[in-house]
């Protein structure tokens, strides 16, 4: 299968230097560019990607914004994969925040880049745990609060996971993939897949990311503490 990719960067040269490496691979074909967020919404409509390399600081409609509409316009639609200059920027988490799959850093090294498009576009998430937990203990409001205030989550999710899924939930804010945490609660790798559709649906999540995202923006996990 082919994966088609829209890049999204202010700067032509990056965009240059990522359609050379991406147009290499057998797999991967760069369908179209944009210059800016708008562009880039307007051009996942016709163009129909898989994935979307997005820039967060571009001018006039940022990544930020252009995240949220692709994700709300189309739920079932292309990955958003940010590609950033700065790994604790408050934009990469605000990112992740509205919709985004992952992020990468722009110094990676090409073949990290070609895997990263490739996880994210099989429907699978490319988590960095201790990236993530750091820009949420950062920027996140559940890390801001107090222990006591953290007690009751307010989510209305957290009182339907069942105490295995919120097991699972937490495991998974702390990095750990299915076979780890399988291992961790001794069970099987397809329960704890089992678990973690169920925890997604009922956080109303559209993957792995964005599950631990909600973990953290409502307390129920602190990443401050996340070990």
């Amino acid at each position: 299968m082919t994966i088609r990719i829209l890049l999204a960067d202010d700067d032509p040269l990056v965009r240059i230097g990522l359609r050379a490496i991406l147009d290499g691979e057998p797999d991967l074909v760069v369908v179209g560019e944009a210059a800016d967020g708008a562009d880039a919404v307007t051009q996942v409509r016709s163009l129909t990607p898989d994935v979307v390399l997005m820039d967060v600081r571009m001018p006039g409609v940022d990544g930020i914004r252009a995240t949220e509409l692709i994700v709300r316009r189309a739920p079932d639609g292309p990955r958003v994969l940010v590609v950033t200059t700065f790994e604790n920027d408050s934009f990469v988490y605000d990112a992740l925040r509205v919709g985004a799959s992952g992020f990468l850093l722009k110094r990676a090294r090409p073949e990290e880049l070609i895997r990263a498009v490739r996880v994210i576009a099989a429907g699978d998430v490319l988590l960095f745990p201790a990236s993530l937990r750091a820009l949420a203990a950062r920027h996140s409001p559940g890390a801001r609060h107090s222990q006591a205030d953290r007690a009751e989550p307010t989510a209305r999710w957290v009182r339907l996971l069942s105490g295995r899924e919120a097991e699972v939930l937490r495991l998974m804010a702390a990095g750990l993939t299915n076979a780890e945490i399988a291992q961790r609660l001794v069970i099987g790798v397809e329960t704890v897949k089992t678990h973690v559709a169920s925890v997604l649906a009922k956080v109303q999540a559209r993957d792995r990311t964005q599950a631990v995202i909600a973990a953290y923006e409502s307390g129920f996990v602190n990443p401050r503490s996340v070990s």
